[in-house]
């Protein structure tokens, strides 16, 4: 049976999943990158790490049995935001700006002052760090040299694929992810691109997400043990991907993402742009999805893991250092015995779109323990979640379904948490994640499935299901309470504290 593969571009990582047209599972490997932080409020990444994140993870799966030879088709999907800035041979200029890159605070408020109008009817969001626009911006006002160099513009995946065809090109999803795209005419906004600083020349192809955009080259295949002639089909954002692989295709579905960056995204029958929100197409053709997002999620435990579980793995041998987390928040009750955690690492997103805004611990006593701060942090993620979905109740979009997805999702404490946050029953699909809807897509492009909702249907299974314990939910809503009033108070601490 012809497989399917998957290549997924997290914030953190490179994961690589292989299917079967009915779905089963082959295999899987994955591979971190690093994020550079040179100055506060910095994100950037070095595109030449993600191609070796790439061969590094294709090498963990061919030597857990995968035979490439099988692969019928592969997808990509990717982080989105990320502009890659390429010279007149498709080299890249400078290191990418990556969407948790909070620096173009100015950038915004310029824009807030004069376009605000012009872009939220054009591109159905409102300035803020996040986006390319405010990014290239910055690039224009502090390494003008970089903008003048920059021939080709491509993003996380496309860049990727490019190395892999020959061919560059983006799909019509990954463009919003501009705020220079005009989301009504389903192309660049020649006013927009110019503000950034772009050639429109620069700019790449629109597609769909199930094209097939190439073929893998005689080139990459020496590079990465791909069989040449594997056709390569487009793909999208990786938020995209990712609800459309969990089952989220009818309208009233919601996703809630425990991954580097949390979301609470929303299924729509047409689109809802909102001041606090994100608006995007779905994979599905016609249908929409809004989005209210924090910045941190798992990267919280991530950080947590690095930073006071460095050598909790032990040479592999016994549990992992997540396991470990786990473990030791489990012995702490439900409140986390009055320790707060606010998790913005890296400034905030919704509801709040607050640059200045740091993660805190807060409540702590001569009592506290590490199991304290690890469930501390669980349950601050799982707030910061409920905070997002606020803006979306606020929106009064209906909730039929609640997918929970995400590496995060793993752990059986911290899905349960959620589950009592929100109260509300929650589905965990598998595999249910990027890669996996990157298969699907694969499986599309070239026939395998009839659409994309025939993907699904036939490969898509739910692992379990979270029901809320009442008691459990009802001391998480006054908690929440409490988490809403140590922001509400710290919030304009962090804004002095900035200050110039």
């Amino acid at each position: 049976m012809k497989l399917l593969l998957g290549i997924d571009y997290g914030t953190g990582g490179c994961k690589v999943t292989t299917i079967d047209s009915e779905g089963r599972f082959v295999g899987e490997a994955s591979t971190e990158y690093v994020t550079y932080h040179d100055h506060p409020l910095w994100s950037e990444q070095e595109p030449s790490d993600w191609w070796v994140a790439l061969r590094t993870s294709l090498a963990k799966l061919a030597s857990r049995g995968v035979d490439f030879g099988d692969v019928a088709a592969l997808a990509l999907d990717g982080s989105t935001h990320n502009a890659v800035l390429l010279d007149a041979d498709y080299r890249p200029v400078r290191r990418t700006i990556m969407w948790t890159d909070q620096r173009a605070t100015a950038e915004c408020a310029a824009l807030k002052a004069g376009w605000s109008e012009k872009i939220f009817s054009t591109c159905y969001q409102m300035p803020a760090p996040t986006w390319t626009l405010p990014q290239m911006m910055w690039l224009k006002g502090n390494e003008p040299e970089v903008l003048r160099k920059t021939e080709h513009v491509l993003f996380v995946k496309d860049y990727v694929r490019y190395l892999l065809t020959g061919h560059a090109a983006t799909d019509y999803i990954e463009a919003q992810g501009t705020l220079f795209f005009d989301m009504k005419s389903n192309a660049w906004s020649e006013e927009l691109v110019n503000l950034a600083g772009l050639k429109m020349g620069a700019m790449p192809a629109i597609i769909r997400p199930t094209d097939v955009v190439g073929a893998v080259t005689a080139k990459a295949a020496a590079t990465t043990g791909l069989p040449e002639g594997i056709p390569v089909v487009c793909g999208s954002s990786d938020s995209a991907v990712e609800d459309y692989g969990a089952g989220a295709v009818e309208p009233g579905d919601l996703i809630l993402k425990l991954a580097t960056a949390g979301n609470v995204n929303s299924m729509t029958a047409e689109a809802h742009p909102h001041p606090k929100t994100l608006t995007y197409s779905h994979i599905v053709p016609g249908m929409w999805y809004s989005v209210s997002a924090t910045n941190a999620a798992a990267l919280c435990m991530r950080w947590l893991r690095d930073t006071f579980y460095a050598n909790a793995d032990g040479g592999g041998q016994g549990p992992s250092a997540y396991e470990r987390i786990d473990a030791e928040a489990e012995m702490s009750p439900i409140g986390a015995n009055g320790v707060f955690f606010h998790p913005y690492l890296q400034g905030e997103r919704c509801p709040y779109w607050d640059p200045n805004l740091r993660a805190s611990f807060s409540g702590l006593s001569i009592s506290s323990t590490r199991g304290d701060f690890c469930r501390a942090l669980m349950e601050g993620v799982a707030f910061s979640l409920r905070d997002c979905y606020g803006t979306l109740e606020e929106m009064r979009l209906p909730v039929k379904r609640i997918f929970l997805i995400g590496g995060g999702a793993r752990s059986r404490l911290w899905s349960e948490i959620v589950a009592n946050a929100f109260n509300r029953p929650v589905a965990v699909p598998v595999p249910g994640d990027a890669s996996f809807g990157a298969c699907l897509l694969a499986g599309t492009g070239v026939g395998i499935f009839s659409d994309v909702k025939d993907a699904v249907a036939r490969c898509l299974h739910i692992d379990r299901t979270i029901t809320p314990d009442a008691d459990a939910a009802r001391q998480y809503d006054r908690l929440f309470h409490c988490y809403r009033k140590i922001h509400d108070a710290l919030a304009p601490v962090y804004r002095m504290r900035v200050a110039p």
